[in-house]
C-alpha cells in the first residue's frame, strides 16, 4: 500500500504537524501526517487508498480536546475550507461539518429558525453531532434530521437519527467515521427576539464562565445525564462542578494545569501546562470526587494520543 503522501490529493497533507497550536488547551505533541482534504471526494478518495492498517483520527477545532504530549499515530484529519458553508432553507440548516456552532446559530437566527442552544457551544458542527452537545435542556440530537460522512474506507454515507444513536454526550457511529455535513431544523422564531436570546445567554456564560482562559469547555459530563437548563427550578447536587467544589478540587493546579477557580468543571491551562499535567488533574479531580462523593465523573474531554 502506498505512504499517505504517495496518493494524490487535491488538498493539503502535512507530516509531523505539531497539533498543539490546533488545540483551544494549547498542548500535545505532532501528528504523523495532518490531511486537510478539498472536499468530500478528495477525502473519500484519500481514504480509500490509505492503508487500511493507518489509524485515522477526525480532528475538528480542537475545542473538547487534550491531545497527548507523544502526539497522535496515523492520519488526522482535518476540515477546514470546503466544508463550512451554512445554508437555511424551509425551517431547516444544511451545514458543512467545520462551520462553528456559533455562526450557525446566527445564521438560523437570521433566518428566522431557532438552533439558538448552540451559540455558547464551543466548537464545529461536526464535533457537536459526534459529542451530542447541548445546553439550556436543548441538544443536538433533538435537531438533528440527517447527516453525511465517510467511513474509513472512503464510502459516502448518509446517516439518519437512527444511525446516529444519540445518548447524553455521546453516539454510536464509528470513531473514524468523518462527519462532513448536517442538517438541522428548529422552531420558528422572530430574528431579532432570537438574537437577543441569544446575547442574553453569552452575557449569562460570561458571567459565570472563563471564557478568556485556556481550557476546553466543561471537562466531565454531569452525572445526573442532562445539561444545565437554565431554569429557576434547575437542580445543581449531580452537577459536575457541584461535586467537584464539594470535593475540595476548585483552584487546585498540578503543574501549569489547575481546576478553574471561576468555574470548577473547566480544566485549565495556565500558560505552560503538558497534556500529562491537565490529564493527570483531571484524574486526581475524579479520585477525589469519588472518595467525596461515591460518584465516578466521567471525561466529557477527549483524551487522544500517545503520552510523551
Amino acid at each position: 500500500m502506498p505512504r499517505p503522501d504517495a496518493i494524490e490529493i487535491r488538498g493539503r497533507l502535512t507530516a509531523g504537524r505539531d497539533l498543539s497550536e490546533l488545540t483551544w488547551l494549547r498542548v500535545g505533541g505532532p501528528a504523523d501526517w495532518l490531511f486537510q482534504p478539498a472536499d468530500v471526494e478528495d477525502l473519500s478518495a484519500f481514504l480509500a487508498a490509505l492503508d487500511p492498517e493507518v489509524p485515522v483520527f477526525p480532528m475538528g477545532v480542537g475545542s473538547n480536546l487534550i491531545v497527548r504530549d507523544g502526539g497522535i499515530r496515523g492520519v488526522v484529519v482535518r476540515l477546514g475550507r470546503g466544508f463550512n458553508g451554512i445554508a437555511c432553507v424551509d425551517g431547516q440548516v444544511t451545514a458543512g461539518a467545520a462551520a462553528l456552532d456559533a455562526h450557525v446559530a446566527r445564521k438560523a437566527a437570521e433566518a428566522g429558525i431557532d438552533l439558538t442552544f448552540l451559540r455558547t457551544i464551543p466548537g464545529s458542527i461536526g464535533g457537536a453531532v459526534r459529542m451530542n452537545a447541548g445546553c439550556y435542556g436543548s441538544y443536538t440530537a433533538d435537531h438533528f434530521v440527517a447527516a453525511r460522512g465517510v467511513t474509513r474506507a472512503g464510502e459516502v454515507i448518509e446517516l439518519t437519527p437512527d444511525d446516529m444513536a444519540f445518548a447524553y454526550r455521546q453516539t454510536g457511529i464509528a470513531p473514524d467515521t468523518i462527519v462532513t455535513e448536517v442538517v438541522l431544523e428548529g422552531p420558528a422564531g422572530d430574528p431579532e427576539e432570537l438574537a437577543a436570546r441569544m446575547q442574553d445567554q453569552l452575557d449569562k456564560r460570561d458571567l459565570t464562565q472563563p471564557v478568556k482562559d485556556r481550557t476546553a469547555g466543561s471537562t466531565f459530563r454531569n452525572p445526573a445525564g442532562y445539561s444545565s437548563t437554565g431554569r429557576a427550578d434547575d437542580t445543581h447536587e449531580l452537577k459536575a462542578w457541584k461535586l467537584i467544589q464539594d470535593a475540595g478540587m476548585q483552584g487546585v493546579p498540578m503543574g501549569g494545569a489547575v481546576m478553574n477557580e471561576k468555574h470548577a468543571n473547566f480544566l485549565t491551562n495556565t500558560g505552560a501546562a503538558t497534556a500529562a499535567e491537565l490529564e493527570g488533574l483531571g484524574e486526581e479531580v475524579r479520585k477525589r470526587v469519588f472518595q467525596s462523593s461515591g460518584i465516578e465523573l466521567q471525561w466529557e474531554i477527549m483524551r487522544v494520543g500517545e503520552p510523551g
